[in-house]
């Protein structure tokens, strides 16, 4: 019977190394890394599924802040009469500037509200916006009792804002006050001798001389000067006007020449120049104004606004749209005449930068 016939294995050439099996193992290391991996992507799709719906609420909020609302602040909560509180704090521009005269003319229209307290904290701002919420203030105080109580630093507008009391006003500040800084700045700084040294020279397309007076790339003439002397004592005069007419013991002679200085005062040196009445907190403020009014059962409120993106965000929101940069680098360069304390000219750039409507 012959034999089965194997297929034997072809015979391995000498040269050729043996078959080698190979095994692939996954080490801990890299089993933490790869579910490490998967949760940070869990995490990933989670946060962009929450950032979503926040901002899904968030767009239902309006842009800039609601109507002032009313909120308790001491008193009897029951009282039918209330004395308001205003609040002028930080930097007078918009747009707290129309936040601030919406407040006054609801002061002004309660029936209920008896007296009002002005709250300032503030180092001034823009002339014209200091002068409207003054106008708005000069005619709220003409049919209400109106007290000042004056916080950290009540400076340039900051004063100009507290005449609007009227003369019958009691202006009261805390013993650390600062206050005065009464005058008009123009921020403008002169970098003709920088341009001259890397060769850069303004060439601006006018029609007339002095439609670049300000550029910081020359200096100013003799005429620039005098154009902007007059402009500049415009609101200095009315400012020194307003003081004057607001502070029994003072006239125009004196805060002209004694006190529009410049010049920042502590509240023991604004008691003894006649800008304020007397040295007091915000509680001493309210009670004086009380007896003023002649009552004891009162509702002190204070009056908020709702934020709005613009509060939220701080401005970033307007100011990362590109049409807006450009709007914000043409502000910028614009003379604005301020009442102002004078050792932060460079805000009221950062002021249109960051809240332009």
């Amino acid at each position: 019977m012959p034999e089965p016939v194997s297929n034997p294995s072809p015979p391995i050439a000498q040269d050729q190394p043996p078959a080698q099996t190979i095994v692939i193992q996954q080490s801990f290391g890299g089993f933490v890394r790869s579910w490490g991996l998967r949760l940070i992507f869990v995490v990933l799709l989670v946060s962009l599924i929450a950032n979503y719906v926040l901002l899904s609420g968030i767009a239902d909020l309006p842009f800039t802040s609601s109507g002032p609302l009313e909120r308790f602040h001491s008193g009897d909560r029951e009282a039918k009469q209330k004395i308001a509180v205003i609040r002028i704090h930080g930097t007078i521009m918009p747009p707290f500037t129309e936040r601030i005269l919406k407040t006054i003319k609801l002061a002004k229209k309660d029936d209920a509200v008896k007296g009002v307290l002005l709250d300032i904290d503030s180092p001034g701002g823009l002339v014209a916006d200091s002068h409207q919420i003054y106008r708005a203030l000069r005619d709220l105080s003409a049919e209400k009792p109106t007290y000042v109580s004056m916080k950290r630093m009540a400076a340039s507008g900051g004063v100009y804002v507290a005449m609007g009391a009227g003369p019958e006003s009691k202006i009261f500040a805390e013993p650390t006050t600062w206050t005065g800084s009464i005058g008009v700045i123009i921020p403008r700084y002169d970098l003709s001798e920088l341009a001259q040294r890397y060769g850069v020279a303004g060439d601006s397309l006018k029609t007339g001389e002095f439609k670049d007076s300000l550029n910081p790339l020359r200096e100013l003439s003799e005429r620039d000067r005098e154009v902007w002397d007059a402009i500049l004592n415009d609101s200095f005069e009315r400012f020194v006007k307003v003081v004057a007419d607001s502070r029994p013991t003072l006239d125009f002679k004196t805060v002209k020449e004694e006190l529009a200085t410049g010049q920042i005062f502590t509240a023991p040196q604004a008691v003894e120049n006649g800008l304020i009445d007397s040295i007091a907190y915000e509680d001493e403020a309210l009670e004086a104004l009380k007896k003023q009014i002649g009552i004891d059962e009162v509702c002190v409120i204070k009056y908020w606004s709702q934020p709005g993106l613009l509060d939220l965000f701080l401005g970033s929101v307007e100011a990362d749209q590109p049409h807006n940069r450009v709007q914000a680098m043409l502000d910028a360069t614009a003379p604005k005449a301020m009442y102002l304390c004078s050792w932060a000219p460079g805000l009221p750039a950062v002021e249109w930068i960051m809240f332009r409507k």
